[in-house]
């Protein structure tokens, strides 16, 4: 069957069931603005409403996976539109019948990280760089709050959240923020590895497993977004940091943190 693919502005979709592919588009550090928010979370409901499509592989154009969350949408008049529509797309991957691939190269920041590792399977290269910098701006990364310490720990959770550290796709992957990492060369192979393995399932039992897989974690989900939700818009954004270190980070400068 031939491929179809729809070229939106900020991702590309190509569809060859039972594969759906989704690349963020938008050189040169695929930052996730509005625009990519809504386009991915139109065509997550779209694949979703189509029976012959088992999987599906998000990946980035160019040199990385993303940089993160455009910190514009950060500023005050933004923020809760931006919470809303990234946080959509979130809640539609952890709910999707689908079985969702990630293939992650160069940088995979912040919301970018985020996106990676709420998919079901995570390759990345080893030499991608991970992490969560948001701190660095006066402000923390909500779905991270909620879901990273179920994946690798609360200990390692919270010194990657409260240091902003990075680190390379094969400690990713040996913390179990990854599935594995590869050489960039085998990328390719790998993922092919994974939706061979994949479409010898029947596509209705692997959307009952992973429904059952996550059935203990989505409860628990849904209720620590909700409140890390709560939190960052009641509590931080109404900090003088949160918004001193977005306009620092505009103005290409280093924060003057006042702890207030």
């Amino acid at each position: 069957m031939s491929t179809e693919v729809s070229p939106l502005s900020r991702i590309s979709l190509a569809v060859e069931p039972p594969v759906a592919r989704i690349t963020l588009n938008n050189a040169p550090l695929n930052v996730i603005d509005l625009a990519m928010m809504e386009e991915l979370g139109s065509a997550l409901a779209d694949i979703e409403a189509e029976p012959k499509i088992s999987t599906v592989v998000l990946r980035g154009d160019g040199d990385c996976f993303s940089a993160g969350v455009d910190v514009v949408a950060h500023a005050p008049g933004k923020v809760t539109a931006m919470l809303q529509k990234f946080h959509a797309v979130i809640r539609a991957l952890v709910a999707s019948r689908k079985v969702t691939v990630a293939a992650v190269h160069g940088n995979c920041l912040g919301g970018g990280a985020e996106l990676a590792m709420m998919c079901d399977i995570v390759i990345t290269t080893a030499d991608a760089t991970w992490g969560f910098p948001e701190i660095s701006l006066g402000c923390f990364p909500p779905i991270a709050a909620a879901a990273l310490g179920a994946l690798i720990g609360h200990k390692r959770a919270a010194d990657l959240m409260l240091t902003g550290a990075t680190m390379l796709g094969t400690e990713a992957a040996e913390i179990g923020l990854a599935t594995r990492a590869v050489t960039a060369d085998n990328m390719d192979a790998a993922i092919g590895q994974a939706l061979e393995h994949l479409q010898k399932q029947s596509p209705v039992a692997l959307a009952i497993a992973k429904k059952a897989i996550y059935s203990w974690d989505s409860i628990h989900f849904d209720k620590g977004l909700a409140r890390a939700e709560k939190i960052y818009l009641e509590e931080l954004m109404k900090t003088e940091d949160a918004r001193e270190g977005v306009r620092a980070f505009l103005e290409k400068r280093s924060p003057r943190w006042q702890g207030r």
